[in-house]
């Protein structure tokens, strides 16, 4: 059964900072801060709506610091949320803060009112490049939150950023394993967007700052997915959400609504690239999950179109037998079609 969650956005509550790359209602889509009767109406709709997958569902609080908001407002949300948790009703509340907002104190509350999982917005594990966009915290912050947060069990997710002002293939790729060694269980990975009214635009405005190009930021956030789910660690975003409020807000940077799509399509063909370094150029037949045939054939068909510039025409040929990992692919020579 797949995991649900049931977001509830509270925008920039509870942030002491404001960071280079942050204007949280526009990446939100909203500018409304919700209350417990909110709170209440979003639960019983969904408990309603998800019927038996609800027992699989948590309630989240994205979009803000919420460990850092005001303790009377937080104790009424997740008083609130934690009405609809237990039996017949969700499996629990998830929340997202910052490495800076978290205590013994603070997660034994949450312990308290029914909180199951906690991600952090770690975004960088090098401390120049969290100073250089105004994080407020370092990267020892982070991981000694993430290792208390660990140590208190709540499951663990940690929220990373790619192209950040600063930020270097090195440094990226040192938070990526940074991550690893603090075994959290699910990722979130957001290439950097430019978005109207932050620090970033006038950076961006000036020319101090270059956000990555589409090409670029998809070879580097294919190469961090891989090294995740090699690490047994569970991708759950890649990409920001398509928000109407985001695109209208939005001046540079990365943005596409299937970027994971083109991340995972462009596994599919650095793999394939591996398979053909021993079979000369001509026709080919590529073998995948029936589920990942147009991932392999990429969007628009650019993964051919690659394949053709290196003297292979390829078929895809959808395969049940073939495992639908990244790399779940099989190449052969078209024997049919070569004499």
């Amino acid at each position: 059964m797949r995991h649900a969650n049931v977001a509830v956005f509270v925008p920039h509550a509870g942030c002491p900072h404001q960071c280079s790359f942050c204007n949280q209602r526009a990446i939100s889509g909203t500018q409304l801060q919700p209350d417990a009767a909110f709170v209440r109406r979003t639960c019983s709709q969904a408990v309603r709506q998800l019927g038996e997958r609800c027992s699989d569902a948590e309630l989240a609080f994205f979009g803000g610091s919420f460990t850092a908001i005001e303790r009377s407002y937080m104790l009424e949300l997740l008083g609130a949320a934690q009405e609809f948790v237990g039996e017949g009703g969700l499996s629990g509340i998830r929340v997202s803060t910052r490495p800076d907002a978290i205590s013994p104190e603070i997660l034994e509350l949450l312990k308290e009112h029914c909180v199951t999982a906690i991600e952090l917005g770690v975004q960088s594990l090098d401390n120049r490049v969290l100073a250089l966009n105004k994080r407020g915290h370092t990267a020892q912050d982070a991981e000694q939150a993430a290792r208390l947060i660990r140590l208190y069990g709540f499951s663990l997710g940690l929220q990373m950023m790619v192209g950040l002002y600063g930020d270097s293939k090195e440094s990226l790729y040192h938070t990526a394993r940074q991550i690893v060694a603090l075994s959290p269980d699910t990722v979130r990975i957001y290439p950097t967007v430019v978005l109207r009214g932050t620090a970033l635009e006038a950076l961006y405005q000036s020319g101090a700052y270059q956000p990555l190009e589409l090409n670029d930021a998809v070879d580097l956030c294919a190469g961090l997915l891989e090294l995740f789910e090699q690490a047994g660690i569970r991708v759950i975003r890649l990409g920001l959400h398509a928000e109407e409020e985001l695109q209208r807000n939005l001046v540079g940077g990365v943005y596409h609504p299937a970027f994971r799509e083109l991340c995972e399509s462009r596994i599919l063909l650095n793999c394939t690239y591996k398979k053909l370094e021993e079979i000369p150029p001509g026709k080919i037949i590529l073998r995948v999950n029936p589920r990942a045939v147009s991932k392999m054939a990429g969007q628009r068909r650019c993964n051919l179109l690659a394949l053709r510039g290196k003297g292979y025409e390829a078929k895809i040929v959808g395969d049940p037998s073939i495992g639908d990992g990244l790399h779940g692919i099989e190449v052969i020579k078209d024997v049919e079609t070569c004499c």
